[in-house]
């Protein structure tokens, strides 16, 4: 596999921020940077192919059952990584708060669900640009720092809280949380890991052409 060198690493990143900074102007972009873009970066996911397609399916079909079941006055955001959902958002109170957890949880290869629903209202579009900047800096602390791969981590930002997924070592977990914590406009950090020996990660890496 060819090796992304830092600075277009770092490009990467800005791409995403400003595509996803697009898409939020239209209404529609989530408030996640995640660990596959691009055949190269799609490689490097720690995911096994099946767990990356299971995850999307997911994430389409919580969705879409939710749309169906409570409309337009949720904003639920689902994310799956390695069959372990994040529901962030909002939702105007506790029965549609279950009622999303029980909708998700019912989903086929769901293994387990992480609900940080709010009861308030929708964040302002300034709030949702502000959390999606924050993603792009955490993003980017992780591409600067050389003992961590950023494509192993999926962040998601809601209302200044950073939720950190991916399957690390316990090393990584705590130098990304650190990362996260100090950067600036952070509020909290909430990690939603599956965890690696150091021994199982040197069995994911690559392995040198002989």
């Amino acid at each position: 596999m060819k090796t992304l060198t830092r600075p277009l690493l770092r490009g990467t990143a800005a791409l995403l921020l400003a595509a996803a900074l697009g898409g939020l102007v239209s209404g529609c972009a989530p408030l996640m940077i995640g660990a596959a873009v691009g055949t190269g970066l799609v490689a490097a996911d720690r995911r096994s192919s099946g767990a990356q397609l299971e995850d999307e399916a997911i994430e389409l079909k919580s969705s879409n059952r939710i749309t169906e079941a409570v409309g337009t006055r949720v904003r639920v955001n689902v994310t799956s990584y390695n069959r372990q959902v994040l529901l962030s958002g909002e939702v105007p109170n506790e029965a549609d708060r279950q009622r999303v957890q029980q909708i998700v949880s019912g989903v086929d290869n769901v293994r387990s669900v992480v609900n940080e629903l709010a009861i308030i209202d929708s964040p302002t579009l300034s709030q949702r640009t502000s959390d999606l900047v924050l993603s792009g800096r955490v993003k980017a602390g992780f591409i600067d720092n050389h003992e961590l791969s950023s494509q192993a981590f999926k962040i998601v930002t809601e209302r200044g809280t950073v939720y950190l997924m991916g399957r690390v070592t316990k090393r990584e977990a705590d130098l990304a949380t650190e990362i996260a914590r100090t950067t600036s406009g952070v509020k909290a950090v909430v990690r939603i890991f599956d965890y690696l020996t150091e021994d199982e990660l040197k069995r994911l890496q690559p392995q040198p052409a002989r």
